[in-house]
């Protein structure tokens, strides 16, 4: 004995399965934190593209602040060094980069 039809037809199992893959996607964006995509492929989604350059400054300003946290902790002996003064060239170079990005909040 065959299984019971789950759909009326083709259409509407195919149907069903676009459901479901649309379903997935949506999962899948607002799990990373992301709005849906815009309904036409063309039009700009500038509220997502806006959020997620919002996460990129959030995420540059942690990256700093943990940098600026481990130069402070450091001995008074490797603040002396070479590689410290590397080190807070990259600082700085990270903060020119933050300062050169535009506000997306």
């Amino acid at each position: 004995m065959s299984a019971p039809r789950v759909h009326a037809n083709n259409a509407a199992r195919q149907s069903a399965y676009r459901r479901r893959a649309h379903q997935a996607q949506e999962a899948l964006l607002s799990s990373k934190g992301l709005p849906p995509l815009p309904g036409i492929g063309n039009v700009a989604g500038w509220s997502r593209w806006k959020k997620a350059m919002g996460q990129v400054m959030e995420l540059l300003d942690q990256v700093k602040s943990e940098m600026e946290a481990y130069y402070d902790e450091r001995s008074e002996r490797w603040l002396e060094s070479e590689a410290a003064e590397e080190f807070q060239e990259g600082i700085e170079q990270l903060q020119e980069v933050i300062d050169q990005l535009p506000d997306w909040s």
